[in-house]
């Protein structure tokens, strides 16, 4: 695929650098769904119940709204701005060029860090036994596998995600099912300690698990009709998650506790092993892993896009802006985030890279909903979106609050020395 200039010779050739539209309606919302059951329901409610008990329930509903009003204001800019970046693209255009750059700085590191945290689940459910540096070498593996995938086409991506997505919802299904005719459960166990620090700290972590809606903004470019097809895939994806979420927490909080949920790294599977069901926990193993697996195809898709978006406008290596001739795909901007991420799950740990996560992604809903403002009209959903993005950003564990702060200034001083070596060179 090549491009020609107006006025360029007739045998001048250039690299195209945008991409195909694809994906309808059901595909953009399986990609949501794909990013987003995987990554919380197997990774995220024990870290949320450390912080809240019981309290995890009024944490997931807080997560929630907020995530419904970025969902909203994604969706409004993404119609009028259906190009690959999501908010790189809103912020640049909306409030100028270094909030763009901010947005997708924050974007790109912290979902690389939602990256291995996917890949790091995966390998942890595929081989429990195994010893830390075994397990690093299972996670890049399998970053690096999917990485492979993601290079022959985003419809071969789409339809593995399907296949995944339906597989994780059957083997969910099942496990509610079996913890909600497993026995008597206690109902004091849904009883929340009021805490207020701590329900907005399990928000924050929690909305870790709502972020995978912004793969489909991401993907705007390689949507059909965009202005149609994005606003309405979004809110579904996310309503659909939501309810998932909700039974399961139910269930885990009514079988475990708060104490014991908070203790164990797999939940699922420890809830159904202590039913009669328990034949069914190498089922929920496999599911889970399976789930991560579709989590972390689609998180890859996203970051990979956003790196391709980045470096065409001249804020990260213009040759990472190739779109493979056959394939109609960001290949070198896959193929980079897929080894950078595959190094990343040899040094991190999962609980460290879901806090930092949550800090740079809020960030980056922070500028989506301050772009959906400057639109001029329903403004009450961005300014909502906008204050609890910043509470639920500065509400996260200490540690993940600092190192957040750092890695945004770290790329905030970047683009100011870059900027004013442009300057000085104009």
């Amino acid at each position: 695929m090549t491009d020609r200039r107006p006025g360029e010779p007739t045998g001048y050739r250039l690299p195209v650098t945008r991409l195909t539209r694809r994906l309808g309606t059901g595909d953009a919302v399986v990609i949501g769904l794909g990013s987003m059951i995987g990554a919380g329901v197997f990774a995220a409610f024990a870290p949320a119940a450390r912080a809240a008990g019981a309290g995890l329930l009024i944490g997931l509903a807080l997560a929630a709204i907020v995530a419904y009003c970025n969902a909203t204001s994604s969706a409004r800019l993404a119609a009028r701005y259906p190009e690959s970046g999501g908010t790189y693209v809103y912020g640049r255009e909306r409030l100028g060029e270094f909030w763009g750059y901010l947005a997708g700085w924050g974007f790109v590191v912290g979902k690389t860090a939602s990256c291995a945290a996917m890949a790091l689940t995966v390998a942890a459910y595929t081989a429990p036994g195994a010893g830390r540096f075994a397990q690093s070498l299972v996670a890049a593996a399998a970053v690096l596998a999917l990485t492979a995938l993601n290079y022959r086409g985003v419809q071969r991506s789409v339809t593995v995600t399907k296949v995944i997505v339906s597989i994780t919802l059957v083997v969910l299904t099942t496990a509610v099912v079996a913890l909600a005719t497993a026995g008597a459960p206690d109902p004091g166990h849904l009883t929340p300690a009021i805490d207020a620090g701590g329900i907005l700290q399990s928000a924050g972590l929690l909305f870790f698990a709502f972020a995978g809606y912004a793969r489909v903004a991401t993907l705007g470019e390689e949507v059909r009709d965009p202005e149609r097809t994005i606003p309405r895939a979004i809110p579904i994806a996310l309503a659909i998650t939501l309810v998932v979420y909700a039974v399961v927490a139910v269930f885990l909080l009514l079988q475990l506790g708060p104490d014991e949920l908070a203790s164990t790294s797999d939940p699922i599977a420890t809830a159904i092993a202590g039913t009669s069901w328990s034949a069914l926990t190498p089922v929920v193993r496999a599911g889970a892993a399976l789930a991560a697996l579709g989590s972390l195809l689609a998180l890859v898709l996203g970051v990979s896009r956003t790196t391709f978006a980045m470096a065409r406008d001249g804020h990260l290596p213009a040759p990472l802006a190739a779109v493979h001739p056959r394939f109609g795909v960001p290949h070198r901007a896959e193929v980079a985030v897929g080894v950078v991420v595959a190094a990343l799950v040899l040094v991190t740990d999962l609980r460290g890279a879901i806090g930092f996560s949550s800090f740079a992604v809020l960030t980056y809903y922070a500028i989506a909903n301050a772009s959906a403002w400057t639109l001029g009209t329903r403004r009450v959903v961005p300014v909502v979106g906008l204050i609890g993005c910043v509470v639920l950003a500065f509400s996260l564990p200490l540690a993940s609050v600092i190192t957040g702060v750092a890695v945004l200034a770290v790329g905030a001083f970047a683009y100011l020395v870059l900027s004013r070596r442009d300057n000085a060179s104009s």
